[in-house]
C-alpha cells in the first residue's frame, strides 16, 4: 500500500539548476560545455534505475556512471544505450569479460587492471576506452599520485587501451576544502607528468555533488552528479535544490484506547489518557526512521554527536509523521510493518494519506517507486 513518491517538476528543478551551475565557468578548455556524468548507484540513489535514468535522459542526460558490474549489467538489460562508466577498478577476469561484453567504460587503476583489461582488449581484437583512476588521497581505487612512473609505464605497456578520460574521488568535500584542494592540486601534477610523457589523459572529471557546487573551479571537462540530484546534501547548498522523493501510506484503522494500556512491541509506550491512533501499514521495511552509518569527518562533529547521544539516554526522541497536513507523533516501536500514531483531537479517518520523510536510497526495493 505504501509508495515511494517522486514529483517530476521537483527533480526538473534540480536538474535545471545543477545544468546552470555547470556552465558557471563557461565553456572548458576543448571549447566544449562541462559534461554532467549521472551517477546512478544503489538503483538510482533507490529512486528506481529504469524509471529516473529515462527521466534524465529525456532531460538532456547523456552520460552514467554505477558502481558495481551488477548494476552496469542492469543499466543495459533495461535496454539503455548511453555512455556508461564503471567508476570502480577491478582486476577480476570474469568482471572486466562482462564489462567489455556490456560495452561498458572500464576505469584502470593499477598495474594488474591494467593488464587485465589489455589482455581482453587484444583477445577481442579490439582498443578499450578506459579512464585513469588517480588517488589523490582517498586510500581505495586508483594508482597512488605519488607513483607517477608506474602510471606512466603502465599506459605504455598497454598501447591496445585508449585513455578515454582520467579521474580522482575526493574523501572530504563536505568539510574539508583545504584537504580537497591538497587532492585536486595532486591530481593536476598528475596530469601534467601524463602530458610531459605525451599521453593524452582525455575528459577530466574530479567534482562528486558536493565538490561540483562549491568548487566551479574544479569542474574541468566533466563532473560527477549523484546526490545532487536528489537534493540530498551533506552540507548547505546555495542552489536552491528541492529535496525529492516522499514515502507516502493510507491509515487503514482508527481506534480508541483508554489509559494505561500499551502499544507497540516490548510495551515500549504506555498510555497516560485516553487516546485515539491510527495504524499505518508501513515500517523498517519500507525504510522509515532508518538511518545509515554516520559520517563523522571532523573533531567538533564526533564532539556533538557523543554529546547528542548522552543527551537521548536522558530524553524522549519523538519522531513524526504527516497525516492530512497535520504532525501526528509516532508511539511505540515502529515495526517492521506497521506504524500507530498519536491523532487524538484530531479529524482524521480510515483512508487519509500519510507522509513520511525518508531516505530513498532505504527504501526497500519491493515499495513500488512512483513519478508523478
Amino acid at each position: 500500500m505504501s509508495k515511494l513518491v517522486i514529483e517530476k517538476k521537483d527533480l526538473q528543478h534540480n536538474i535545471k539548476k545543477i545544468k546552470e551551475h555547470a556552465k558557471v565557468n563557461g565553456e572548458n578548455d576543448s571549447g566544449e560545455d562541462v559534461k554532467i556524468i549521472a551517477v546512478i548507484k544503489a538503483n538510482a540513489y533507490g529512486l528506481d534505475m529504469k524509471q529516473y535514468v529515462q527521466f534524465l535522459i529525456d532531460n538532456g542526460i547523456s552520460f552514467f556512471a554505477v558502481s558495481t558490474v551488477e548494476e552496469a549489467v542492469k543499466f543495459r538489460k533495461l535496454g539503455f544505450k548511453e555512455k556508461l562508466l564503471m567508476l570502480s577498478s577491478t582486476s577480476v577476469k570474469e568482471d572486466v569479460e562482462k564489462l567489455v561484453e556490456n560495452n561498458v567504460i572500464l576505469s584502470v587503476g593499477s598495474k594488474e587492471a591494467m593488464t587485465i583489461a589489455s589482455e581482453i582488449a587484444k583477445a577481442n581484437n579490439k582498443k578499450l576506452k578506459v579512464h585513469l583512476k588517480i588517488d589523490t588521497g582517498f586510500g581505495r581505487y586508483g594508482f597512488m599520485y605519488y607513483n607517477r612512473e608506474e602510471i606512466v609505464e603502465s599506459i605504455k605497456n598497454n598501447d591496445n587501451l585508449e585513455i578515454d578520460g582520467t579521474f580522482t574521488h575526493f574523501s572530504n568535500a563536505f568539510y574539508d576544502d583545504k584537504y580537497t584542494k591538497m587532492q585536486f592540486d595532486r591530481f593536476i601534477d598528475c596530469i601534467e607528468v601524463l602530458k610531459m610523457n605525451d599521453i593524452n589523459p582525455g575528459m577530466l572529471h574530479v567534482c562528486n555533488s558536493s565538490a561540483f557546487i562549491k568548487f566551479p573551479e574544479m569542474h574541468l571537462n566533466a563532473v560527477r552528479v549523484g546526490s545532487a540530484f536528489l537534493g540530498r546534501l551533506s552540507f548547505q547548498n546555495n542552489l536552491g535544490l528541492k529535496k525529492i522523493a516522499k514515502l507516502e501510506s493510507k491509515v487503514v484503522e482508527v481506534k480508541e484506547i483508554k489509559k494505561g494500556e500499551y502499544i507497540g512491541y516490548s510495551n515500549g509506550y504506555k498510555t497516560k489518557k485516553k487516546i485515539k491512533i491510527a495504524v499505518i501499514p508501513c515500517g523498517y521495511i519500507e525504510g522509515f526512521n532508518l538511518k545509515t552509518g554516520r559520517d563523522l569527518f571532523r573533531t567538533v562533529d564526533k564532539i556533538r554527536n557523543l554529546v547528542t547521544e548522552i543527551k537521548n539516554l536522558f530524553k524522549k526522541q519523538r519522531i513524526y509523521v504527516e497525516i492530512k497536513g497535520k504532525n501526528c507523533e509516532v508511539l511505540g516501536r515502529i515495526g517492521t510493518y506497521h506504524v500507530i500514531a498519536d491523532i487524538t483531537n484530531k479529524d482524521i479517518e480510515i483512508g487519509d494519506k500519510v507522509e513520511l520523510s525518508i531516505n530513498p536510497t532505504l527504501v526497500d526495493s519491493i515499495v513500488e517507486r512512483k513519478y508523478i
